[in-house]
């Protein structure tokens, strides 16, 4: 029942128990984000993504139809949340496939010593924000040089700058500050290029005490590392779903929604939301006091750094793909809002352009791709899929729209990587595939390595042929269901719905592979070279890690190399991102590289499309790019798999 004036309802949401007030004619989608509960929404909102499903238990609620419910569904009560508009108090059930695991994304640290004062990646260790321990001579009669002047000579003897800035509020407060502490002072200097700014003056010796935070703010997740900057070790990681993820799963969706919706500060809020939880977390764990921070270093993809700092992001969907800044310089992190030191520094790293961002350059700092003599190329698999072709003194870089379907996006019974997910299928011999999930629990879905493998899988069980359709009508595993022919993975029981791999499931598979393979294929067109050459293959992103060579291979994903030469280095970003924060020299490396490379339009390239069809087969239209597949599809279907 409503409450008694009317004009608010109560939503209770199942099993956390968790709660919230909510206007009458609400969606169920947004009472969901008040109350702090996560669903899972493609579309944003936009009612045809068919992912938001939950179960009205109790309550009245405004459901339009809708072609993405089933009739057995409508019965139970089964509603899109984001459409469903509340009329009365409403318990509503969530499906466990809504819940997130946030164990499986973050990102352990080790530590890294530094007994020879070295930072990550061989840089030299020279934070770009530094306690400088300054026990300066007190003036005298025959020394009466100015306080500020005294303390940049200091600071200068210890920093490579061609001029030193200090803000008003601390000159003004510098004499006090300098005779209270008999001019025995630790310095807070942060390096812009060939400018260094005294951010702050300590009494005492504090110069033991400094730490940086790291940011990787990707699309899906936010991680952050806590770096002690005195040893260059990395002390603890921590990570998060991005809360903007209720504004749709991919940054375009974001985007658009945000124009629509005045919402852009409401993205910037999030974006901030994220990563002060991460800092409380971790400083919470080390019992830190956050005005020890000093220093946030960022590394996102495009539209993530403009969300973070509040810049126009619309026409980075829009031709012809802008971004309002590349090379960001710092910025003070209380003007955004980040909980640090109150004069601490933000540093985003460089992109490239719209859609090759600072993510990927710090992916090339971090693998050293940049310094490589031979061919190598750097694939970074996530919500997008980047790619990065190097040789002896050049850099191409590009982007395609591939990583959704692998993350689960748009597929059926596609889910994130967490307890119950199909994470491993395999070719098991007379047809049949055999399959593991996260934690051996039930299953619930596929995740992302696990849809990568079911369609290598179904490929050597002859399940589907080379160009994906299914092969074999006789197969009982094969029927027709409400999106068209589908294939039992697992079948139902009596708990469980059947997990399936739809025809249209297949084909979105595909898609998303090719888009990379032929990303890849361009730009070697565009070089001469050939995937032969290749030195190694660097696959990154919270996706590759999970990958398997082999499957990834049979599908054309990959070029067919010996497993030598294919390395999974996981978050690079946030790799790079700490090199960066380490060395004033790695983070000028960055900007070189976002200089040198050149960024490769694919839409607007006369051969893409051709490239693109080409790769919509398994492995390829030209199977002799792929001479170890034949052998092995022969192998799996003689019962040898």
């Amino acid at each position: 029942m409503p409450n008694e004036n009317d004009t608010t309802c109560r939503v209770r949401f199942e099993p956390s128990g968790l709660g919230t007030d909510v206007p009458v004619g609400t969606t169920l989608l947004d009472a969901a984000q008040r109350a702090g509960l996560y669903l899972t929404s493609l579309c944003g909102g936009d009612g045809v993504c068919g992912k938001c499903k939950v179960v009205v238990s109790a309550g009245n609620v405004d459901a339009p139809p809708s072609a993405l419910l089933c009739e057995e569904e409508v019965r139970s009560g089964t509603v899109l949340a984001c459409q469903a508009r509340v009329r009365s108090d409403v318990t509503v059930a969530l499906p466990r496939s809504h819940t997130l695991d946030t164990s499986r994304i973050v990102v352990h640290a080790e530590a890294h010593g530094s007994e020879s004062a070295s930072a990550e990646g061989g840089y030299p260790l020279n934070p770009l924000v530094r306690r400088l321990h300054l026990a300066l001579a007190a003036p005298t009669m025959q020394d009466q040089l100015a306080d500020h002047e005294r303390l940049g000579l200091a600071v200068r003897d210890q920093v490579d700058a061609r001029c030193l800035q200090t803000g008003l509020g601390l000159l003004q407060q510098l004499p006090a500050r300098l005779q209270a502490s008999d001019y025995d002072v630790t310095a807070l200097v942060a390096q812009r290029g060939p400018v260094a700014e005294v951010l702050d003056v300590e009494p005492g010796d504090t110069s033991a005490s400094h730490y940086a935070i790291v940011v990787d703010l990707g699309t899906t997740t936010v991680v952050g590392h806590l770096v002690d900057l005195t040893t260059a070790t990395t002390l603890d990681a921590e990570a998060a779903y991005n809360s903007q993820m209720h504004f749709g799963d991919d940054y375009i969706r974001r985007i658009m929604y945000a124009e629509e919706h005045d919402a852009f500060g409401e993205m910037q809020r999030r974006a901030v939301a994220d990563i002060n939880g991460l800092i409380e977390a971790l400083a919470d764990r080390h019992a830190i006091d956050p005005a020890r921070i000093a220093l946030v270093v960022c590394a996102g993809n495009t539209a993530m750094i403009h969300f973070l700092l509040g810049l126009d992001a619309r026409r980075i969907r829009r031709s012809p793909y802008v971004p309002a800044a590349a090379h960001v310089p710092p910025v003070r992190a209380a003007d955004l809002g980040l909980r640090i030191h109150e004069n601490g520094l933000l540093y985003c790293l460089p992109a490239v352009g719209a859609y090759v961002g600072a993510d990927i350059v710090a992916g090339v700092l971090a693998t050293k791709l940049h310094e490589a003599h031979a061919l190598n190329l750097f694939i970074d698999i996530g919500t997008n899929g980047e790619v990065v072709l190097a040789g002896d003194e050049w850099m191409m870089g590009a982007s395609s729209s591939a990583g959704p379907a692998f993350e689960g996006s748009g597929i059926r019974h596609g889910m994130r990587a967490g307890p119950g997910a199909i994470e491993r299928v395999a070719a098991a011999g007379a047809g049949q595939l055999a399959w593991r999930t996260v934690g051996d629990e039930p299953p619930r879905g596929l995740c992302g390595s696990g849809l990568l493998d079911a369609l290598a899988a179904m490929l050597q069980a002859g399940v589907i042929d080379r160009t994906g359709r299914f092969a074999n009508p006789d197969d009982t595993r094969i029927a027709e269901g409400p999106d068209g022919l589908e294939f039992t993975i697992v079948a139902a029981e009596a708990n469980r719905n059947a997990i399936v791999m739809t025809q249209a499931d297949v084909a979105n598979l595909i898609r998303s592979k090719a888009g990379v393979y032929a990303a890849v294929e361009i730009l070697m067109r565009m070089t001469g070279t050939d995937a032969n050459a290749l030195e190694a293959v660097y696959v990154a992103g919270g996706f590759g890690r999970h990958l398997d060579v082999a499957s990834a291979v049979t599908i054309g994903l990959l070029p067919d190399l010996p497993a030598e030469r294919i390395h999974f280095v996981g978050n690079t970003s946030v790799a790079g991102a700490k090199m960066a924060a380490m060395s004033c020299r790695a983070f000028a490396q960055a900007n070189e590289i976002a200089d040198r490379m050149t960024y490769v339009d694919l839409m607007n390239h006369p051969d893409y499309m051709d490239a693109f069809m080409q790769a919509n087969f398994l492995p390829h239209t030209d199977i002799a790019r792929f001479p170890s597949v034949p052998e092995r599809l022969a192998a799996a279907r003689a019962g040898n798999p």
